[in-house]
């Protein structure tokens, strides 16, 4: 069988077949159109090993030498066994390519591989997309005639020797997305994720790469796992040098058992190869993301609208004139979709009652809330509501009256004496798998859509689904696909209304839901210092447009900090700008530094969701320049930024990345301006760099490798920079 060579932008995936398995033997740097014989990687034989070279495949097993973790686990019972006519071998198959056939013009294969006497078949897909994101899933199919129970599906990829540093992200609530970095050594290393979501801490990347591999150097190889469950991500490095990057769904036990004909596919794995640091690697993601036929600015054919979330303005205080009044002060700064959060149904003065009641409460909405609705749509903005459709509290009538839809480890109602899981923030998860109570909370959220002018939902989900289960057994895995069921069939029925995928902040990220929704809260947490960080990371895979990023209060909610309005101002920019703050307490000067940040944010967002990010290499841990650039090099926004107090008196001068080397640019600053009242607060120095207050000219090879000098920030402020092309 001829060997298979995937290209696209700079990135080569190479299989070969001659060992009777896949084997992607590159996944890296571009080939080029020649292909050797393949025969010359043959590898030498140690002593104290197998007598034939170990393989190990795109499904790596023991039958073929293979002595890391297996792709597949699983196995029939002896009574299975005996109602089968296979010979008995499913807990270690031998799969072994029936057929390869090229997909997508040459850019996708489907390899076909089987084990007739275990019984199993796999087919794998793999897609190399044109920005060079590579695409992994494999469907498991029991061909033998008893059940057979799954233990693991895993999608992996081969590591290179050089691939020595490995970074992955972890977190905790309103703490996401937080990088951690270690050595590459012998063993296993393993990310699990317990949580029936996503979870707080899972890594939305993990990456291998050579010594030293930063933002915008080194090679870099790298991986996300696109599935809102239970999950395991993990680095395999042998004995023998090899190493893999691998992830799979964490099945329960006996949560996945297939009849005879019946097959298990799993989540995708993404996978990005970059020669240029991680940035290239978000380049892929990125450039994935934008194509999509769904992807917001494709779908809306506008730009994505700045938003006003109630939450941190007036919590469960849901009062018709407070609300009126909030809508037309936002609209008069700009605002244009105006999101009612938690606490307008029926029961929910705070958050111990009424989660699953989707109704309105009649006693806070005697009319319904046709009257703020419609204030909003006339104020010229659009109208959301928030929802946690997978939640019931115990005090609710939809639990009262249907106990068995409590989901949990025991196959009776709590009613009847089964046990219920430990609560969490008062709430217990309602069982999507049972077909009524799907079918009823299908119908509300659609009640709700059909009967008001709701063009957003905030889609919360607030618990963890420790000890989740349907009739007795495991079930986050069905669960998981009840729920994207439910987010298809809403979408399906209303295909204009937009949805956020929020659990807790961002205990829900993943490429799975946002196949689904339109954008992600990244955290529960407004604090900008805290979001300089987390959004960071966040948008290392997902492009700032998906992203909720909002102006907290002055005083933060959930850390106690004081920031200053430029610096939450321009942290907010760079993803999907919006305002969670009682604006009725701000200040004139604060608000019209609101009025100016909201224009800044209109003119800009074409850019900011369009361009290339960059992030610049700098040896201050305190200092932080990120930015976006873009793709046909004609203007760039770069936020200088100041983390913490600076080892060195001053920060010298900061190269600005990205920008075309040949051409000259104009460089000035946006944000704070003397206008703002945190203007004086902003800076530290006796005397500012000169450029400040006239601007700079200078080609983009200046601009990136001598680059200007920097005011000296106080800590937790920034500077906003504007550079445009001259000539």
């Amino acid at each position: 069988m001829d060997p298979l060579h995937l290209r696209s932008a700079g990135t080569s995936v190479l299989l070969a077949f001659d060992s009777g398995e896949a084997q992607i033997v590159h996944w890296g740097a571009d080939l080029g159109a020649s292909i050797p014989d393949l025969g010359l990687l043959s590898p030498p034989i140690p002593h104290s090993a197998y007598d034939v070279p170990a393989v190990g495949g795109l499904l790596p097993q023991a039958s073929s030498g293979w002595l890391g973790r297996p792709a597949l686990r699983g196995h029939r019972t002896a009574a299975d066994q005996a109602q089968s006519s296979v010979r008995g071998f499913a807990f270690s198959p031998a799969l072994r390519v029936v057929s390869v056939e090229a997909t997508l013009d040459g850019r996708g294969a489907r390899i076909v591989h089987a084990d007739t006497d275990a019984g199993l078949s796999v087919a794998s897909e793999l897609v190399l997309h044109e920005g060079g994101l590579l695409e992994i899933a494999h469907e498991l199919t029991n061909t033998g005639a008893g059940a057979y129970q799954l233990d693991e599906l895993a999608a992996v990829v081969p590591l290179p020797g050089d691939a020595t540093e490995l970074l992955d992200l972890t977190g905790r609530w309103c703490r996401e997305k937080h990088p951690q970095r270690q050595a590459v050594r012998q063993g296993t290393w393993v990310r699990s994720g317990r949580h029936g979501r996503t979870g707080h801490d899972s890594s939305l990347l993990v990456a291998a790469g050579t010594a030293g591999f930063s933002n915008r150097s080194g090679r870099v190889w790298a991986v996300h796992f696109g599935w809102s469950g239970n999950h395991e991500q993990y680095l395999d490095s042998l004995a023998d040098g090899r190493r893999t990057l691998g992830a799979a769904e964490l099945l329960g036990s006996g949560e996945v058992v297939l009849g005879p004909g019946e097959s298990y596919r799993t989540p995708v794995l993404y996978a990005a190869y970059s020669g240029r640091g991680l940035d290239g690697v978000t380049d892929a993601f990125y450039r994935w993301f934008r194509a999509r036929p769904h992807h917001v600015d494709t779908v809306s054919g506008r730009e994505r609208p700045v938003v006003l979330n109630t939450w941190e303005a007036v919590y469960f205080d849901h009062r018709l004139e407070p609300l009126e009044e909030l809508a037309a002060l936002a609209a008069d700064l700009g605002v244009e979709r105006f999101v009612l959060d938690d606490g307008w149904f029926r029961g929910r003065r705070d958050d111990h009652a009424g989660l699953g009641d989707w109704y309105v409460d009649e006693t806070v909405w005697p009319d319904g809330l046709t009257p703020l609705i419609d204030k909003v749509t006339a104020l010229g903005m659009e109208f959301g509501l928030w929802v946690e459709p997978e939640m019931v509290n115990l005090d609710s009538d939809v639990a009262r009256t249907h106990p068995e839809w409590i989901a949990g480890p025991s196959a009776s109602s709590h009613k009847d004496g089964g046990r219920l899981p430990l609560e969490w923030r008062h709430q217990q998860v309602i069982d999507l798998v049972n077909p009524d109570a799907w079918q009823y909370v299908y119908s509300r959220l659609d009640a709700l859509l059909t009967e008001n002018n709701i063009a957003y939902l905030k889609w919360d989900q607030n618990r963890d689904l420790a000890e989740y289960g349907h009739a007795g057994r495991p079930s986050v895995h069905e669960q998981t696909l009840a729920f994207y069921r439910l987010l298809d069939a809403l979408r399906a029925a209303h295909p204009g209304v937009e949805i956020e995928s929020c659990a807790s902040g961002g205990a829900r990220v993943d490429l799975g839901v946002l196949q689904r929704t339109d954008r992600v809260w990244a955290s529960d947490c407004n604090d900008a210092l805290e979001r300089q960080t987390i959004q960071r990371w966040t948008e290392a895979v997902l492009p700032p447009e998906l992203v909720g990023a909002h102006i907290g209060p002055t005083h933060s909610h959930t850390t106690g900090r004081v920031h200053d309005l430029s610096f939450r101002a321009i942290t907010a920019l760079f993803g999907h700008f919006g305002l969670e703050w009682d604006i009725r307490q701000a200040t004139p000067v604060e608000r019209e530094t609101l009025r100016r940040a909201v224009a800044l944010y209109k003119r800009h967002r074409g850019l900011i969701h369009s361009g290339e990010r960059v992030i610049a290499d700098l040896g201050e841990p305190n200092l932080a320049l990120q930015g976006v650039v873009a793709h046909d090099r004609g203007e760039g926004l770069f936020a200088a930024v100041a983390l913490g107090t600076l080892a060195a008196e001053a920060p010298g001068r900061m190269g600005l990345p990205g920008l075309d080397p040949e051409r000259e640019y104009r460089v000035g600053v946006l944000l704070p301006t003397p206008a703002d009242g945190d203007w004086s607060d902003t800076f530290a120095d006796v005397s500012r760099p000169g450029w400040l207050a006239a601007g700079a000219t200078a080609s983009g090879r200046f601009l990136a490798e001598v680059g200007l000098p920097l005011p000296i920030l106080r800590p937790e402020h920034a500077i906003l920079l504007h550079a445009t092309t001259v000539r």
